[in-house]
């Protein structure tokens, strides 16, 4: 089917034509006027978040992540907020909205959840694609009606939200002060225990005392050392004051006394023997001189003697005292890892003490904090553009029906005209000749003009065509 023979048909149906994009138009045109008129109402909300709380100044990730627009947008069309609607409207104390619940459903269930399953039914919720508006949209016959449950729906978000985020910091708060009944507890029996330690053990400054005690013990240390050299020296001229060297001894060598006698002993040895070659052994004389000197020879053993046990006597002194500087040195030590002991107790106690204040701080300033948060009702919703009562009804759009129904009659009347084309087929030009009888056309005849024409319009009825051969 070419072009010529598609107009053909539809010149030829053109009452079907007609009259299908008259019904369809008419029929549609009817239905529009006919129909409820439907009101829209919108009301936009803003989400203001902007990733940090204004009381901690911390940043809050939940606000950040990819889904927080799809929940919200679950939580406006949740059935709590509807709820809180139909409670804010007090549509279910409506004495017709009771009628027709129990015309709808028998009385059976809640007129409260059959009102909120109502208005989700007409609630559109269209979260903008790249910024954080969100638009509530309700559709109703009443343009009152709708702009007032736009806005409620709008509000009561707002609400649910601020609940939302308050609610668990409410729950924090009741536990941190559990908790920090507990803590405050922890802390006054560390200070307790810290505090009867000290007592028990009479301490006020440990590090102080301990220094002392060290010191002390650094010079116990210093004057043992000092005790061991003198001793050892003690002993050293004791053993060379009584050995057979014993007048090779510093203490004897350095005696005025014995070197007098030694002295002496030598003059009356040379007299003696002097003596000897003058005199006889019984002479008085001689007698005399070897009394003299025996006598000096004693003396001098006997000062040797007591130049020996000095020695000894000052070696015995000196290793007492080393005796007592070591035992004196020992206690010492005793008590200084005695001090360290205590310094190690005293300082688990003391660390006991301030764990248990540090996480008693820790918990007061976070119950502190959730208290604060759950006090503070602030939203980060905001409504951008409440919602208006609409002036001119969204449905039914009579000028796109009747547009729509133009372009649906149009395609309607030339669908009824090929397909009665198909069932009533008629020969409509050459090419029906051609296709049907399988025979060459020479002419055509218009049957429009007179035959009352001259010679040459009777020519012009015979114009020759030109012939398909098939």
């Amino acid at each position: 089917m070419n072009a010529t023979l598609f107009f053909l048909i539809l010149r030829a149906r053109q009452r079907i034509v007609l009259t299908a994009f008259l019904v369809t138009v008419l029929a549609t045109a009817a239905v529009s006027f006919i129909l409820p008129k439907t009101y829209t109402a919108t009301s936009s909300v803003v989400l203001n978040f902007k990733g940090i709380d204004p009381l901690t100044g911390l940043t809050m990730p939940g606000q950040l992540l990819p889904g927080y627009m799809a929940t919200q947008v679950d939580i406006i069309s949740s059935r709590n907020v509807a709820l809180r609607v139909v409670d804010a409207l007090k549509l279910a104390q409506s004495p017709a909205v009771l009628a027709e619940f129990n015309a709808s459903t028998g009385g059976r269930g809640d007129v409260r959840d059959w009102l909120a399953e109502l208005l989700l039914k007409k609630l559109d919720i269209a979260p903008s694609r790249e910024s954080s508006v969100i638009d509530i949209t309700f559709k109703g016959s009443d343009p009152q009606f709708v702009a007032a449950v736009a806005n409620a729906f709008a509000d009561e978000y707002q609400r649910v939200a601020i609940q939302l985020k308050v609610d668990p910091l409410k729950r924090a708060s009741a536990y941190f002060n559990d908790q920090i009944k507990t803590l405050r507890d922890n802390v006054e029996a560390a200070q307790s225990r810290l505090s009867k330690y000290q007592q028990e053990h009479g301490i006020v400054s440990v590090d102080n005392r301990l220094d002392v005690e060290t010191n002390r013990l650094n010079d116990l240390s210093a004057q043992l050392v000092a005790a061991q050299g003198q001793r050892m020296e003690a002993s050293s001229r004791q053993n060379m004051a009584l050995g057979a060297s014993g007048s090779e001894s510093p203490d004897v060598l350095t005696n005025p006394l014995i070197q007098n006698l030694k002295a002496n002993l030598s003059q009356s040895e040379a007299k003696l023997a002097e003596m000897a070659q003058r005199l006889s052994p019984n002479h008085p004389q001689y007698q005399s001189a070897a009394a003299e000197t025996e006598k000096l020879r004693n003396e001098l053993k006997a000062q040797l003697r007591l130049v020996a046990n000095s020695v000894g006597n000052n070696a015995t002194v000196l290793s007492q005292r080393e005796g007592a500087i070591r035992a004196a040195l020992e206690a010492q030590k005793t008590k200084v890892l005695e001090l360290n002991r205590t310094r190690d107790e005293l300082s688990v106690l003391a660390r006991d003490v301030d764990n248990a204040q540090r996480a008693f701080d820790t918990t007061s300033q976070r119950f502190s904090q959730t208290r604060v948060e759950g006090q503070a009702e602030q939203s980060d919703i905001a409504v951008l553009n409440p919602a208006k009562p609409p002036i001119e009804p969204s449905n039914p759009k009579i000028a796109l029906n009747i547009a729509l129904s133009v372009v649906l009659g149009a395609m309607l009347g030339i669908g009824f005209a090929v397909l009665a084309e198909v069932f009533d087929r008629r020969v409509r030009g050459e090419v029906d000749l051609v296709d049907t009888l399988d025979i060459p056309v020479f002419g055509a005849i218009d049957w429009k003009d007179t035959p009352a024409r001259s010679v040459n319009g009777l020519q012009a009825l015979l114009r020759p065509r030109r012939a398909r051969l098939t």
